[in-house]
This record gives structure tokens, C-alpha cells and sequence, in this order.
């Protein structure tokens, strides 16, 4: 099947954010947005839209975890063909600080719930969509969710004015029957709505489950240039611009940031397919405790970590 109804959203700063609290300079956004928009890609997600008041620790993180519209202005001062994107998490975003679209650099802004705040979800996506944004409603953790709850939020969603909605791989633990199984789902109590996909590479399967995804229609495919993002990382941008059929997508821009930006960043970072990510994946949990063992003595005691995750009894030593 054709993916030229495809559209990739890179999300290296905005999820690669997670690995380094959001350190990237002017210059390194500005590169990577002038390589984007050279390469064809469709959406750069700039940053968060959640309001530092609201946030714990927001002093310390770096300028897009709050991305500020005059700030963003210098930032990007003549967008090309790549629109602008952010992400707001419910309960860290002031609706005031949202402008309407046109005084602002954004063109979308998507919020991301758990699937208990659905209603919340949507009540931000109303006041965005009234604002003149494109919106998408991003539920978290699917793969922990219970049928009766997907129901119940596919009702509220369905006569929303949301535009797009995503399947998202929290955990990097779903497969190419768990990404199938989940289109057909959302394709048939969602027919009215756009797709989307984010899928994490615990299990070496972001690309494949991406492109399964986008065979069965889904529209927003999120991406990260190298695979940046948190834990294990997301679907590689520069493997979607090559290989999805029929697109305007030129790889040699994307080879150009990594060779540039991102190449130089790894040494100093880590994210991507690591052994404890991979055992994560595999339980269905979130990396939390991955990256922790990672950021301790530790960190490449695999064995020990994958007891301690697969040991029912927790024992209390004297």
C-alpha cells in the first residue's frame, strides 16, 4: 500500500528533551529546523507548551520545556514548508499562556492524557481548536489500558472537535499484531477522525510498527532524528524519509544533522536500544526503573535488574 498520505512529526527536542532536561542550544534548533525543512519534513515539535509555574524543577530545564511565543519568534524568525508543534501534558499547561495561532509560531498543539483524563484531554483541545490550532489528543500507555475504558473515551472523543488521535506505544512493548489490532480498533469507532502513531524502540520495533501503522492509513507518523527520546528512543526520522513510498522526502539534510548535531551529542547522551529498556519493554513497564539502573554503578547488571523486576516477592534483607 501507498504511505503518501503520511506526514512525519520529528519530535527531537520535544522527546529528546527528556534525555538531556531540554539543553539544546539556539543555534543546534535552528540547524536541525533549517535541516527539517530542507529534507520535507512535515512538523518539528519545538518543545512543551506547559507553563514553568505549574512545573516542578523548571528553572533547571532548558527553554523549550515551556516554550515562550516571543522567545520562539527569534528563535525561528521565517518558518519554512515544516510547521511548528508542542505538546501539553494536562494540569501543566495555564490555558492564558496560550496564544491564538495567529500571533503564534505554532500551527498544532497536541495534548497527551492517560486514558482517566480523556475529558480534561478534550477540554484543552476545545479551546485550542476555538484558538485556530490544529489539535490531537495523544493517550498514553495503551498497552495498559482495559477495553471497556478505550470504549467509554472513543464515545467522548468521537464528536469531539479533535483532528487527530494517536496510538501511542508508551512502553515500546506492542508488536506489528498489537499495532494491527489497534488501527483496526481505533479506525472503526473512530471512522470521523485523522491517526496517529508514537511508537518507542525498547524491542528494536518503532520503525517497523510505524510503517504497519502508516500501511493501514494512519496519517501523523512521530519520529526523532537518530532515534532521540527517551529510554529507547523513537522511530529514526532519517529511516522514515528513505523508505516511505511515494513522499517528497530528501534523506541528505537528515544525514547532514546527524552528522553535525547528533553524532557529537551521543557521546555526551544516551538513549536508544540498551539491554534494560529492552527488558522494560518486554515486561510492558514503563522505563523508570531502567533509567535509573542506567544512571547508577550499576547500570549494565542486566541480570540482577531483570530478577528484581520478574521476582513477585519483594524480600527485605536483615
Amino acid at each position: 500500500m501507498k504511505t503518501n498520505h503520511s506526514k512525519i512529526v520529528d519530535c527531537t527536542i520535544r522527546d529528546g528533551g527528556l534525555v538531556n532536561n531540554w539543553d539544546f542550544s539556539v543555534e543546534f534548533v535552528q540547524q536541525l529546523y533549517t535541516g527539517l525543512n530542507d529534507a520535507g519534513v512535515d512538523y518539528m515539535e519545538i518543545g512543551y507548551k506547559n507553563s514553568p509555574k505549574l512545573l516542578k524543577g523548571a528553572d533547571k530545564a532548558g527553554p523549550w520545556r515551556f516554550l515562550d511565543d516571543e522567545f520562539l519568534r527569534k528563535v525561528i524568525p521565517q518558518k519554512g514548508h515544516t510547521k511548528l508543534s508542542a505538546l501539553v501534558d494536562i494540569g501543566r499547561v495555564d490555558e492564558n499562556d496560550i496564544l491564538p495561532r495567529s500571533e503564534s509560531m505554532l500551527d498544532l498543539i497536541r495534548v497527551a492524557c492517560y486514558i482517566k483524563d480523556v475529558d480534561k484531554a478534550l477540554e484543552l483541545v476545545n479551546i485550542f481548536h476555538e484558538r485556530g490550532y490544529e489539535t490531537t489528543i495523544n493517550i498514553m500507555a495503551l498497552s495498559n489500558v482495559m477495553e471497556h475504558e478505550l470504549l467509554e473515551a472513543f464515545e467522548l472523543i468521537k464528536d469531539s472537535v479533535v483532528d487527530v488521535v494517536y496510538i501511542v506505544d508508551s512502553y515500546g512493548s506492542l508488536d506489528h499484531k498489537d499495532i494491527l489490532h489497534l488501527t483496526e480498533k481505533f479506525k472503526k469507532h473512530l471512522p470521523n477522525k485523522r491517526l496517529g502513531v508514537h511508537a518507542h524502540n525498547n524491542l528494536q520495533l518503532a520503525f517497523s510498527n510505524t510503517l504497519i501503522a502508516a500501511e493501514q492509513g494512519v496519517e501523523l507518523l512521530d519520529a526523532s532524528v537518530y532515534g532521540m527520546g527517551r529510554a529507547a528512543g523513537n522511530c529514526p526520522t532519517e529511516l522514515l524519509v528513505t523508505h516511505l513510498k511515494h513522499t517528497h522526502y530528501k534523506l541528505r539534510p537528515v544525514l547532514d544533522i546527524i552528522e553535525n548535531l547528533m553524532i557529537p551529542l551521543r557521546e555526551k547522551e544516551e538513549w536508544g536500544y540498551i539491554i534494560p529498556y529492552m527488558i522494560t519493554g518486554t515486561l510492558d513497564e514503563h522505563p523508570r526503573s531502567a533509567m535509573a539502573l542506567r544512571a547508577s554503578e550499576d547500570k549494565d547488571k542486566a541480570v540482577d535488574f531483570y530478577d528484581k523486576l520478574t521476582t513477585p516477592e519483594v524480600s527485605f534483607e536483615q
